[in-house]
Order: C-alpha cells, then structure tokens, then sequence
C-alpha cells in the first residue's frame, strides 16, 4: 500500500452536531456499508443524499430512516454503471440548485462477480467492476469538485479493501480495480494536499456484508460484526476533525 496508514483516535466519538450544516453524498447508499454510513452521517446532522440504481430501494431506505426517526435524506437514483459524464454533471448541478453546497462523498458501491481465474473471467464483468470501482468515481468526484472546493472544508471518502488479500489468485477485475483506486486517491491527495478538500481512504476489518460473503466460502460472516463502526468512522473523515488523517489510508484493522 503507497498510502500511509492511520489509526481512528481512540477517544473519537461521533455526536448529533458533527456534521451540522454539511450536505454529504453517499454512493451504493442501500448496500450493507452505505446503508450503515447514510444513517450514521444522519445521526450526526447530515443532509445525506442517497443514490444507487434501484430507486425502489432507495425509496424504502427512505421509509426506514424516516421510521427510525432519523433526518429526512434526498434521493437521486444513479446507476453507476451506466451514468454518462452528463448524468454526474446533473447531479452536481442539483446538488447546487437544491440544496446549495457539497462538504463530502463516500464512495461505498462497489461490484464484484466473486472469485475467478482470469482464464475464466469474463470481459463484461471485468469492464463492469473497473468501471463502478474506478472509473465512475472519479467522474463523479470530478463533477462535484466545484461543489467540493467551494466548501470552507470538504472530504472525499474512497473505501479500499485489503491489499494483501485482494493480490491473491481469483481476485480479479476487483482486486485490481481496488488497486487502481488506491493510487487515484494518491494522486488526487497530491493535487489537493492543501486547501479546503480533504482526500482520504478508509479501509475497513471484515464485517458482516453481502460482498464478504461472496468472497470468503465456508466463513460465518454472522460472527463478524455490522458495519456500523466502518460508518462511524467514515464520519470522522466527513468532519473537520479528520484535518489530520488527509491524504491517508484509515486502517480499521487490528493492529
């Protein structure tokens, strides 16, 4: 890993007011991970936007939130997969138009087509996780950075996976793809080291998500935890308290 490591401050705790006032937009939001980070940056005074391809699920995700007596978020449906640069322009635009400002994105949706030999892999779910773990990201991250750079203090959220692992055989278009996003996050760190936008990657220990047990047969992802910590954290990097970690891996795992 090119990035430097940081750990979480131990006495870091997330508060109804950390992020009052920011408006934060949260990718793959009904997914295990985006699901957990929408409704921790809520509780922490965000207006969350909440995108993903099924606007059904977004739709329920709203009525559970509401249910839950948690702020009200904004849907856009978005299909990463699809999207042209105009669609993120679009949003970006209504991001303006609606509600005024961006201070952060979490990049949480990812794809992955389980564990294949590249001999077996095939071209259209190769393309396919290149595309949302990588390329998507980076057109929407750079369709927001006006947004982003008007803030007085604004993060971007990318979330790796774990290098030693994903290196391995079977691993495929998303163990590359994870790699290649490791190295968008440095650059994109070195062209804004300073200023107002924050760049950070987080990279969470195993927990209990529908990509985890895809991946790892035979494992009782029931004995690993929620995401629930991977989202409080995730809320560290949104607020102002995470001026320090800019430009830096958040390593979840155990030391």
């Amino acid at each position: 890993m090119n990035l430097p490591s940081y750990r979480l401050p131990a006495t870091w705790t997330s508060s109804p007011h950390t992020l009052d006032g920011r408006v934060v937009l949260v990718t793959g939001a009904y997914g295990g991970l985006g699901s957990a980070v929408v409704r921790a940056a809520a509780r922490a005074g965000a207006t969350v936007v909440i995108t993903g391809k099924r606007k059904r699920q977004l739709e329920q995700l709203y009525d559970a939130m509401i249910a839950e007596g948690l702020p009200e978020p904004v849907i856009h449906p978005l299909d990463m997969e699809s999207a042209t640069p105009r669609d993120y322009e679009v949003l970006a635009d209504g991001l303006q138009r609606d509600l005024g400002r961006l201070d952060g994105i979490v990049h949480t949706a990812a794809s992955f087509a389980g564990l294949t030999p590249i001999a077996m892999h095939k071209p259209d779910a190769w393309l396919r996780a290149l595309h949302v773990n990588v390329s998507a990201p980076f057109a929407l991250t750079q369709a927001c950075l006006p947004l982003l750079t008007r803030a007085s203090d604004s993060s971007v959220v990318f979330v790796l996976d774990n290098p030693e692992l994903v290196q391995r055989a079977h691993w495929g278009a998303y163990g590359v793809s994870k790699a290649a996003l490791e190295r968008f996050v440095t650059i994109l760190h070195e062209e804004h080291d300073s200023g107002a936008l924050r760049v950070h990657a987080l990279l969470p220990a195993p927990m209990r998500t529908t990509l985890r047990r895809m991946a790892y047969f035979g494992e009782d992802t029931l004995q690993l935890p929620l995401p629930e910590a991977t989202a409080d954290a995730a809320v560290y990097l949104l607020s102002a308290e995470a001026a320090a970690a800019r430009g830096t891996v958040l390593d979840l795992r155990v030391a």
